[in-house]
């Protein structure tokens, strides 16, 4: 009895340019992918059905997609074939062959350009937010208004003109909310393109875990050290205000 062509398994392939390599470190966690270098052609194998649908390959620049089908390259839904498969290729697990590193640091803060080409999308995962950065003379007045219960599981620090808080549950002031992801405080809403840069970041800029990296909407970040937060309360927020009138 033939085989019922339809209960296959599908193989994917994929090729892109060269040029494009940066553009895989979206996917560099799919370990059961496969890479192999062909002159100027990047071909990538071992794709699972719902890898083919994701947005992080959808999103990649001059990507094409093929099915393999009896040693022929399929594009997406054609029903004749673009190229045959290539042989003699040595294929190496994708997290093996890309090396992300980064340049020395230069301990930039938000406004000013950083070595470091860390770039932020919009996140389609909903997290809680931990964190709230406001300026200081937006809350000066309401600050005084609030409870004590509202106060004592919150910790805060002064950052220019600025004041970050850091428990929840959040204040309800005006400012830019932010959760968490190893130890980086993220912008609400955004992370990081490459999902691996998170712990690369961590490993470079705060091996020692002492404190946080508040990240800009920019890919910019400002290292903040546990040591620097004090409890919360009303008499802490006016102490902090006539030391920065006196400087």
């Amino acid at each position: 009895m033939a085989e019922d062509s339809s209960k296959r398994l599908k193989e994917f392939w994929a090729e892109l340019p060269c040029a494009d390599e940066d553009f895989l470190g979206s996917i560099r966690d799919w370990k059961n992918i496969q890479i192999a270098v062909d002159e100027e052609t990047i071909w990538l194998k071992g794709f699972t059905g719902e890898q083919a649908e994701a947005s992080e390959i959808q999103q990649l620049p001059d990507f094409i997609l093929y099915e393999l089908r009896d040693g022929l390259l399929f594009k997406k839904e054609a029903l004749v074939p673009s190229k045959k498969m290539r042989t003699a290729l040595l294929w190496i697990p994708i997290d093996k062959a890309l090396q992300l590193s980064l340049p020395p640091s230069n301990q930039n803060y938000f406004g000013i350009q950083e070595q470091v080409q860390v770039k932020l999308k919009e996140s389609h995962e909903e997290q809680p937010v931990i964190a709230l950065l406001s300026n200081i003379a937006d809350i000066e007045e309401s600050i005084a208004a609030l409870p004590k219960f509202k106060l004592e599981k919150i910790k805060w620090t002064v950052l220019g003109n600025k004041a970050l808080f850091l428990g929840v549950p959040l204040l309800s002031f005006p400012g830019k909310t932010y959760w968490t992801k190893d130890r980086h405080l993220l912008p609400a809403g955004l992370d990081f393109e490459f999902k691996n840069l998170s712990t690369l970041l961590q490993q470079k800029y705060n091996q020692e875990q002492e404190g946080w990296l508040l990240w800009d909407e920019n890919g910019n970040y400002l290292s903040v050290k546990e040591s620097d937060f004090r409890p919360l309360s009303v008499s802490s927020f006016r102490l902090t205000e006539k030391s920065r009138e006196w400087n």
